[in-house]
């Protein structure tokens, strides 16, 4: 992974009091330039119906599933034991926990959109949720999302978003369904 420093010779100038200023990856700074930055309600009502834009990739690895697999207390054989995923697993290997390709929605969101002047977001639910096709381990996902609808409950945003975890070099998602967020702008 290369790393960059934005500002190599920050620490010359400013206060010495000051915490450096961290280094980033290039795709770090990538996704930053590209994420859609919404600052108020009339400037995310500008676009209902429209895509929103698509996050990087992340690979599921191994060790992602194991320690989801931790966390929730779900070690079914198919998503932990590698050796006999390959023999009796109609896939040859260990797939991803539905709920862990569920899980990763929110990082992958922050990839894509930005909302500023907020004070509180809420995941408020999941509409029409389907898990289409298991996400194989080393698998590269991404989020590829769209406004579908925006109400103004007199202050309180509720932003509906149809998403889908797409799969690299695979026709058929590993989910679809729509996000519900509520967003209570300043």
């Amino acid at each position: 992974m290369v790393k960059i420093d934005l500002f190599p010779n920050a620490e010359k100038q400013i206060d010495k009091t000051r915490l450096p200023l961290p280094a980033i990856t290039i795709n770090q700074l990538i996704i930053m330039m590209s994420r859609l930055i919404i600052n108020s309600f009339k400037e995310f009502e500008q676009c209902i119906g429209k895509e929103l834009g698509v996050s990087d990739y992340l690979t599921i690895t191994q060790e992602h599933i194991n320690k989801f697999a931790e966390a929730t207390l779900d070690y079914q054989w198919i998503h932990l034991d590698v050796e006999r995923a390959k023999v009796e697993s109609p896939y040859k290997t260990t797939i991803a926990h539905g709920y862990l390709n569920l899980s990763v929605l929110p990082y992958l969101w922050g990839q894509i959109v930005e909302v500023n002047n907020v004070k509180m977001t809420v995941n408020y639910g999941i509409e029409n949720l389907r898990f289409n096709q298991p996400v194989l381990v080393n698998s590269n996902v991404r989020l590829r999302a769209s406004l579908n609808s925006l109400i103004d409950l007199r202050g309180i945003t509720k932003a509906k978003i149809n998403v889908s975890l797409e799969i690299l070099d695979n026709k058929k998602t590993a989910l679809d369904g729509t996000i519900v967020f509520i967003y209570h702008f300043m």
